[in-house]
C-alpha cells in the first residue's frame, strides 16, 4: 500500500476521521536528513499530523506550517503541510542522542520537551492569515495537537499517530488518525471517539495490520456505515526550486554577491525542509546581480 489519506464521515455524519499511512514520507525524511530513531519518530508524527491538517484546507492554494518548540535537545520541529496532503519538514537537530522508556520504546517527548509550544499559521491564500499558539503539554505530539484544537479551534478533537523505526532508524510503519467532532456532535459521539481511540492498538501497528487491505478497510473495521469521502495518495514533496533559491539570494547585498562571483567562485545553497542542494557558479550569480538593476 502506497502513502495515502482517507477521509470519511461516521456516527450518521456528525464526526469526520482523517487517517493516513506515511510509511514512505517518513521513510523520505529520515534519508534526507540522516534521522536518527528519536529525531524520526519526533517529525514523523509531526509530518503525518500536517499531512491530515493540510487535507482540512477547503482551497488548493492554501497552506499552513507548524512550528514545534519544547526547548528539548531536537530543537525546532517544523513542517509545511498543503491542502492535497504532501509535506515536507525539518528538525534542528537530526542527530539527537536517542532517549528510551524502560530501555525500549522511544521518548519522543523527553528529545521534544515541553517547555514551550505548539504554533499552526494557515496561508489562507486571498483571506487573512490564521495563526494559534499553545503550550506543549506532554511534547508526545499526539496530545499537544489534540489540545492544539480543543484550545485554539474550539474543536474537540482525538489523535492517534505512531512512529515505527528500527535501532538503525529505518521506518518500519507510520500514521495517524484524526477524529473530529462537527457541530451537530452529542456528548455521546464525544465519549465513543475517546473510546475508540483508547481502545486501538499502536497506529504503527495497524498500518501494518492493514497493509494489504487497505485504510477504507480499516475504517469500516472501526465505525459501523461510515460515509467513505476520498481516498488520495501522499508524499513527501517540497516546492523548492532552484529558481526560488536564485530569488533568495537576489535579496543579498550586492557586495556579498560580489564577494561570491570574485573570492568564492560560486556558491551552494541548501532548502531547510528537503535539505536539497543547489549549486551556482560564478556566472550564474552575475545574472542574478544584473537582473537586481534591470
Amino acid at each position: 500500500m502506497k502513502d495515502q489519506l482517507c477521509r470519511a464521515l461516521v456516527l450518521e455524519n456528525r464526526v469526520r476521521i482523517f487517517i493516513c499511512k506515511t510509511t514512505d514520507m517518513v521513510q523520505e525524511a529520515r534519508d534526507r536528513f540522516d534521522l536518527h530513531p528519536c529525531a524520526c519518530a519526533a517529525l514523523g508524527r509531526t509530518l503525518t499530523i500536517g499531512s491530515m491538517m493540510g487535507s482540512m484546507l477547503k482551497d488548493e492554494q492554501e497552506m499552513l506550517n507548524i512550528t514545534i518548540n519544547g526547548h528539548g535537545p531536537i530543537g525546532t520541529i517544523m513542517v509545511d503541510a498543503y491542502s492535497n496532503g504532501n509535506v515536507c519538514g525539518f528538525c534542528s537537530n537530526p542527530h539527537v542522542e536517542d532517549i528510551h522508556i524502560n530501555d525500549k520504546k522511544l521518548n519522543v517527548g523527553a528529545v521534544v520537551g515541553k517547555n514551550g509550544t505548539l504554533t499552526v499559521t494557515k496561508n489562507l491564500h486571498m483571506q487573512d492569515n490564521f495563526s494559534g499558539t499553545v503550550q506543549l503539554q506532554t511534547g508526545e505530539i499526539g496530545e499537544d495537537f489534540a489540545y492544539y484544537f480543543a484550545v485554539s479551534e474550539q474543536t474537540p478533537t482525538a489523535v492517534s499517530v505512531g512512529v515505527l523505526v528500527d535501532p538503525n532508524g529505518n521506518v518500519l510503519s507510520a500514521g495517524g488518525l484524526i477524529l473530529q467532532m462537527l457541530p451537530d456532535a452529542t456528548e455521546e459521539d464525544i465519549c465513543i471517539c475517546e473510546n475508540i481511540i483508547q481502545g486501538l492498538k499502536p497506529m504503527s501497528t495497524l498500518i501494518l495490520d492493514y497493509e494489504d487491505v487497505g485504510l477504507k478497510r480499516l475504517v469500516q473495521d472501526i465505525f459501523d456505515a461510515p460515509n467513505l469521502l476520498s481516498t488520495q495518495e501522499i508524499h513527501y514533496s517540497c516546492p523548492c526550486s532552484k529558481e526560488r533559491m536564485a530569488s533568495g539570494l537576489s535579496c543579498l547585498k550586492d557586495e556579498d554577491l560580489k564577494e561570491m562571483i570574485e573570492v568564492d567562485k560560486g556558491c551552494s545553497v541548501t532548502c531547510n525542509f528537503c535539505n536539497e542542494q543547489y549549486s551556482f557558479s560564478a556566472e550564474d550569480l552575475k545574472q542574478i546581480l544584473e537582473k537586481k538593476h534591470v
